[in-house]
């Protein structure tokens, strides 16, 4: 009979308005969820008022245009491809990116600040998403994440490309909270072809990897990732491969003094010395790996009882899978993040981004009070809002972070597993 609805059609319609209506029923039983949602009206109404009254402040734009341009114009070699404040040192991605900024705004910084405002909610908005997700940091502390004044000028008064690079990270979190770890690796990867800063999570997250997948999984996922880098610099890598590698992966830049947000205590002629940096890197090497024994994998008997364990994976029955938590995830990598933060050499302003959306997380995750974690996170937003920086507040903010690095390590440690059974084996179940 026409326009008569077959029974499959009429099941397909009830399923999608059941789920429309759990969608529902879920917003209004989660408070947490509906105060996310009123935090990003709010913010996006004050970004906004941002754009709209606060003057924009002359950075990196010119720079990156200039770059930009280098590169439309034909020229692929990296050494050549400079703006005023000197040669690109971002991978390739950087280049296909704000080539499509530059083509969206002509270049110019009144559009280019509407399409980082947009920017700063979508990046709220996944990080929103995490924490309600995981549960650890209480209803009214989400508004902590809106309250940063550098943060906010950050995205849509100095216009950075860490911008771009973190909301990608996020993006990648989410994803590996529902362990699509492979899809997960790739948008990873995309982070890393805008900002090196990335990889401080790339420790963690290799250790998270190895957790959820057999051998196979991890290295599969890898050499996804690495195609990516692969293909992303492929003009470059071609022609002047050599270039690209040294000015786009330079693991040894010396930054300049003046800037340092986090050790302008420290003398200049120290500051820039080779000891100083081998030092910080031997202080963050040793913080993973204890972080790694003790705590990350301290439910499998540390680093070694987990490498020892690996086989337990492949002799699961096949009812049970054992799945990462959430929370483990989420933890493993902000703060395997935030030790490449209190190790780095030089954290300069538009940095604090790399790991401003972690700190609220990472103070609930230790055991202070939470009139504790208010004052160092407000502390920490105090130093940073210094400038230019001085010793006092360099000084404050070291200690400010090794003040959450001992509450992280005092911290328990959860179980990182959850077991959940098969949905195989439930049907069978409900079958029987």
């Amino acid at each position: 009979m026409a326009g008569a609805s077959s029974p499959a059609s009429l099941r397909a319609s009830r399923n999608r308005q059941l789920g429309k209506e759990t969608i529902y029923s879920d917003l209004l039983k989660n408070p947490k969820g509906l105060f996310a949602f009123a935090l990003i009206l709010a913010d996006a109404i004050l970004v906004g008022l941002i754009i709209a009254y606060v003057p924009y402040t002359k950075i990196d734009w010119d720079a990156y245009m200039s770059q930009v341009s280098g590169f439309l114009g034909g020229e692929r070699d990296y050494g050549n491809l400079k703006g005023d404040t000197g040669p690109l040192v971002y991978p390739a991605g950087f280049l296909y990116l704000y080539s499509a900024v530059q083509n969206l705004t002509g270049g110019q910084v009144y559009p280019a600040q509407i399409l980082f405002g947009v920017l700063y909610i979508v990046n709220l908005g996944i990080v929103l998403f995490i924490y309600v997700k995981t549960d650890v940091v209480p209803w009214w502390a989400l508004c902590l994440l809106c309250l940063s004044k550098r943060i906010h000028s950050i995205f849509v008064l100095r216009l950075f490309n860490d911008c771009f690079a973190m909301t990608l990270l996020h993006s990648s979190m989410a994803l590996f909270l529902y362990h699509k770890w492979h899809l997960g690796m790739l948008v990873f990867s995309g982070a890393v072809s805008i900002k090196m800063n990335v990889l401080l999570y790339a420790p963690p997250l290799l250790l998270l990897l190895l957790k959820a997948m057999n051998i196979i999984g991890v290295v599969s996922a890898l050499a996804g990732a690495a195609l990516v880098q692969i293909l992303v610099g492929l003009p470059f890598l071609i022609t002047y491969p050599v270039s690209y590698i040294a000015n786009a992966f330079d693991l040894g830049r010396v930054f300049i003094h003046f800037w340092s947000v986090n050790f302008k205590f420290v003398p200049e002629r120290v500051f820039v010395s080779k000891e100083f940096a081998v030092c910080l890197l031997i202080a963050h090497l040793c913080l993973l790996a204890v972080f790694a024994n003790y705590k990350w994998c301290k439910h499998e008997s540390g680093i070694i009882g987990f490498m020892r364990s690996r086989h337990f994976f492949l002799t699961l029955p096949s009812s049970l899978s054992r799945i990462l938590t959430k929370e483990h995830i989420v933890t493993t990598m902000f703060v395997g993040n935030f030790i490449g933060i209190v190790c780095a050499r030089s954290l300069h302003y538009q940095f604090y981004s790399w790991y401003f959306y972690s700190l609220p997380y990472l103070l609930w995750r230790t055991p202070f009070p939470t009139w504790l974690r208010l004052i160092v996170f407000l502390g920490i937003e105090l130093c940073w809002n210094v400038y230019p920086s001085t010793p006092a507040s360099s000084g404050l903010l070291l200690c400010l972070h090794f003040l959450i690095l001992v509450g992280l390590w005092l911290a328990p440690s959860d179980d990182p597993y959850q077991l959940k059974e098969d949905p195989k084996s439930q049907i069978h179940k409900k079958h029987k």
